[in-house]
C-alpha cells in the first residue's frame, strides 16, 4: 500500500519539478502594436471603410424610415393595392437595410475579410519577432501582459515588448 501511494504521489509532483527550470518573459500586445506604424496605418484604413460602409447604411435607413413616414401619412388616402404595394416596398427597404449590415459588419462580413488581410500579416510578423527574441534569450515562455486578467504583478525586467519593438524595426 506504501508503495501504491508513493508512487501516486511522484506522478502527482512530477510535473512540477521542472517548473522551477523555465524562463518566462511578458509582452504587452497592445503596446507592441500601438507603436508599429504599419499597424496604425491598417487601423486608420480599417475605420475609413467602416465609416463609409456606415454611411452606405444610415442612407438606407433613412430612406427606410421615410418610406414609412409617408406611408402613414398617407395610408388613408391609398387603396388596399397601393398599400399593400408600399408595404412591400418598405420591407423591402428595411430587408436591404440588415442585408447591407450582415455583408459589411456580419460574422464574415467584408470588414471581418479587410481586417484578416490587412492586420493578420502583422500579427504574424510580431509573432515571428517574439519567437525570435524568446529563441534568442533562451526563453521557454512568453505571455501577453494585455491578455492575462489574473496577472496582478510582473517585475519590468521580464518585459521584452521594446526588443521585440526593435526586433521589427520600430521605434
Amino acid at each position: 500500500m506504501k508503495k501504491y501511494i508513493l508512487i501516486l504521489f511522484a506522478a502527482m509532483t512530477m510535473p512540477l519539478w521542472g517548473a522551477g527550470n523555465q524562463s518566462i518573459a511578458y509582452i504587452d500586445m497592445q503596446y507592441i502594436l500601438k507603436n508599429l506604424p504599419s499597424y496604425e496605418s491598417a487601423n486608420e484604413q480599417l475605420t475609413m471603410i467602416s465609416k463609409r460602409w456606415q454611411k452606405e447604411i444610415d442612407a438606407a435607413q433613412q430612406e427606410a424610415r421615410v418610406l414609412a413616414t409617408n406611408y402613414q401619412t398617407e395610408q388613408i388616402f391609398l387603396s388596399d393595392e397601393m398599400k399593400r404595394r408600399r408595404e412591400e416596398e418598405i420591407v423591402a427597404k428595411e430587408n436591404e437595410v440588415l442585408e447591407l449590415k450582415r455583408k459589411y459588419f456580419g460574422q464574415d462580413g467584408e470588414l471581418f475579410k479587410k481586417r484578416e488581410a490587412l492586420i493578420k500579416p502583422i500579427q504574424d510578423e510580431v509573432y515571428a519577432a517574439i519567437q525570435e527574441v524568446a529563441s534568442e534569450k533562451h526563453l521557454d515562455i512568453v505571455k501577453d501582459r494585455s491578455a492575462d486578467p489574473a496577472l496582478i504583478y510582473m517585475s519590468s525586467k521580464l518585459d521584452i515588448s521594446d526588443i521585440v519593438l526593435r526586433k521589427l524595426g520600430a521605434r
